[in-house]
């Protein structure tokens, strides 16, 4: 992980392999169906370092081929996870989630559940909150993973909303929420320590390319409070793009 000054429940991942594949997919050159397929490659990348950092271990001793025994270290199947999909970004990175979880846990004990999410804003469109329309929420989250894979980290608006329903609506108590993030900003990483909730952060980049000059060539988050990476509509700069429109290869 990369060192920064964000906080202990921030993870920034230091992947030269995926730094690779998501400066492919910030390019205007890059559209459909490269999009996705980078989507995909960096979804898994990020579930796997996740999984890694956060979740239970166990010995285990099988037999090879060769009729020796072989002991290692393993993710505990046993581990409940749910992937939510934050419509419509977070629609496909959720799915690959949801997959990729089946290759380490037991299939009874993953599940994928559903939340359109759309940004508030006001006259200015400046983002005044997050609406929440239709829900599918597959049962209770006792002792469970919970996963937002959703690629953009602007506001924080989205990711407190889903919170703050999942813990009054939901039966818990929850292991830990786990947002994991293509790229976030500042702004995000300072609006997200108001949950109280249990919160995990991943991500592969931190954007502030509208901070001053002396706080671009310091460290990440030393000096937070002069950091920016929202624009005046709050779109992340240098950003990717609307991944909304992108992934979905739909611009409305």
């Amino acid at each position: 992980m990369q060192e920064h000054h964000y906080g202990p429940n921030f993870h920034l991942i230091n992947d030269p392999f995926l730094q690779t594949l998501l400066t492919e997919l910030c390019q205007s050159k890059t559209t459909q169906p490269q999009i996705n397929r980078l989507v995909q490659l960096i979804y898994n990348g990020l579930i796997v370092h996740t999984a890694n950092a956060l979740f239970p271990k166990g010995k285990v001793e099988v037999k090879t081929r060769m009729g020796e025994s072989l002991t290692a270290e393993t993710l505990a199947h046993e581990t409940k996870a749910v992937t939510v999909n934050l419509a419509r970004a977070g629609t496909f990175p959720s799915h690959i989630c949801y997959e990729y979880l089946h290759w380490f846990l037991n299939a009874e004990n993953v599940r994928q559940d559903h939340i359109f999410a759309a940004r508030k804003t006001d006259a200015n469109e400046q983002v005044t909150g997050t609406n929440l329309g239709s829900f599918k929420i597959g049962g209770s989250i006792e002792n469970s993973y919970v996963l937002f894979p959703d690629p953009m980290g602007a506001t924080g608006g989205t990711i407190l909303s889903a919170i703050d329903y999942y813990q009054s609506q939901v039966q818990g108590p929850v292991k830990s929420y786990i947002a994991l993030h293509l790229i976030v900003t500042p702004e995000y990483l300072k609006k997200i320590q108001s949950v109280k909730a249990p919160l995990q952060v991943f991500a592969l980049r931190v954007d502030r390319g509208l901070s001053p000059a002396h706080v671009l060539n310091s460290p990440l988050g030393l000096y937070w409070e002069q950091e920016k990476g929202l624009n005046d509509k709050q779109y992340i700069i240098p950003g990717a793009g609307g991944l909304g429109e992108l992934l979905n290869n739909s611009f409305v």
